[in-house]
């Protein structure tokens, strides 16, 4: 209703996303590093079903529903993303395997500067011209490079920030909504016409997530705490990682099937995490 409060913030973004993934550093541990360590083929199965599941449908649904060239490539880009730091949240609430998915999350998040690039540019390149290395670099100063000052920062000052360390949540949830208020109002004119195409392929995107993340890992032979956990891991992509991007690389229509995928995958996860909790027995 008031898109010129958010619009200025466009050449900002990037600053707010690196904020979220300070945050993120800050609150990883050692733990969940060693914890990758001791079960790498569980993690390298969740890789693989992640960086193949999501771009390769991203890609198929874009020419199923004959999306323009722009909306093909922001497709492609949410499907092409890391794995979402919220699902760690979502797999607690379904009491599914959170140091399983936290170790999923990390590596899919340390794999993005390569795998997403390298994903966008050879899926999107029959749509759009894609720079792989301009992407790269950008992961790297917007993704790497805050998480890793969050780490040594969490390693080094631990003890004197303890306190303090419940606040880092907040701050990248509260980046992550600035920076979907800025898509949407870069977008506003568009918001209204968005085509039915579009809705359907970012909700066939999410929904294809969740089927492929729980059967693939039964396929793997996994357990149904873990099964579980993939569902949500896969389902739910980084996708305001594709909105910064599509923003700073692209254009704001690019930007949009991120946007609503951000959205949409809370809302859709939300009722499966509720819907999986009234068919188990309580916890204490």
């Amino acid at each position: 209703m008031w898109p010129h409060f958010f619009i200025p913030l466009k050449s900002q973004l990037g600053f707010y996303f690196g904020l979220t993934m300070f945050g993120i550093g800050m609150t990883l541990e050692a733990e969940d590093f060693k914890r990758i360590l001791q079960s790498p083929a569980a993690v390298i199965k969740g890789s693989f079903l992640q960086f193949s599941i999501m771009p390769l449908s991203s890609f198929a649904l874009a020419h199923l529903f004959h999306l323009p060239p722009e909306l093909a490539l922001g497709i492609i880009l949410a499907g092409s993303a890391p794995g979402a730091m919220s699902s760690n949240v979502m797999t607690y609430l379904v009491r599914g395997d959170v140091a399983y998915s936290v170790s999923l999350t990390t590596v899919s998040t340390l794999l993005a500067p390569l795998l997403t690039p390298l994903l966008t540019f050879l899926l999107a390149s029959t749509f759009v011209k894609v720079n792989f290395w301009e992407l790269f670099f950008s992961i790297i100063t917007i993704v790497i490079i805050p998480l890793l000052l969050g780490l040594f920062l969490r390693h080094r000052f631990g003890s004197h920030i303890k306190k303090v360390l419940t606040v880092f949540p907040a701050l990248s949830v509260l980046a992550i909504v600035i920076i979907c208020a800025a898509v949407v109002a870069l977008n506003q004119s568009r918001i209204f016409q968005i085509t039915l195409a579009l809705f359907l392929s970012v909700f066939s995107l999410n929904i294809v997530g969740y089927l492929g993340g729980y059967y693939g890992g039964k396929l793997f032979g996994q357990d149904l705490k873990r099964c579980r956990t993939l569902s949500i891991e896969i389902g739910m992509q980084n996708a305001g990682l594709g909105m910064v991007l599509a923003l700073k690389h692209f254009s704001e229509a690019v930007a949009l099937p991120s946007a609503l995928f951000c959205i949409w995958c809370i809302i859709t996860t939300s009722m499966m995490v509720n819907a999986w909790n009234m068919r188990m027995a309580p916890e204490p």
